[in-house]
């Protein structure tokens, strides 16, 4: 865990989780939730980040 996935998970979800996992069913999910609302992305960046 780095500060600069985290700085990237608050503000560009996506590319946080990407970064940090590629491209699989996590990426995928976190495009979904941040389409459906900004904040279900970031949390579960966040959530990502933290975890992996």
């Amino acid at each position: 865990m780095s500060v600069l996935h985290i700085v990237l998970a608050i503000f560009i979800p996506p590319v946080a989780v990407l970064l940090k996992v590629g491209l699989g069913m996590h990426f995928w999910l976190n495009i979904v939730l941040t389409l459906l609302g900004y904040l279900p992305g970031m949390v579960h960046a966040l959530w990502v980040v933290m975890k992996k």
